[in-house]
């Protein structure tokens, strides 16, 4: 599912027009993505939370030569699902 697809099915489910659904989609995913860019959690309850992990430097291998580089520390983002979206994806 796309994100034309997501506000198609909000759409159908709620009879509301697609350019309101857009508007609080596009809201909803830019206000996640600004709190995790600043070190913040966000937590939606029965669905999940999203958050900021960081990543040691390591070394890893170049694929093609074989050569050892350095992968130096990052900050990445990560999604936790909730216990009512894990138990509802596990029982399908």
């Amino acid at each position: 599912m796309n994100k034309g697809e997501l506000i198609e099915a909000i759409a159908t489910s709620t009879d509301l027009p697609k350019n309101v659904i857009d508007t609080v989609v596009a809201a909803t995913v830019n206000t996640v993505v600004d709190r995790v860019a600043n070190g913040e959690k966000v937590s939606l309850v029965g669905f999940g939370s999203f958050e900021p992990r960081d990543r040691k430097a390591r070394d890893g291998r170049n694929p093609k030569t074989g050569e050892v580089i350095k992968i130096p520390a990052t900050t990445v983002p990560a999604f936790s699902a909730g216990k009512a979206f894990k138990e509802r994806v596990a029982d399908k």
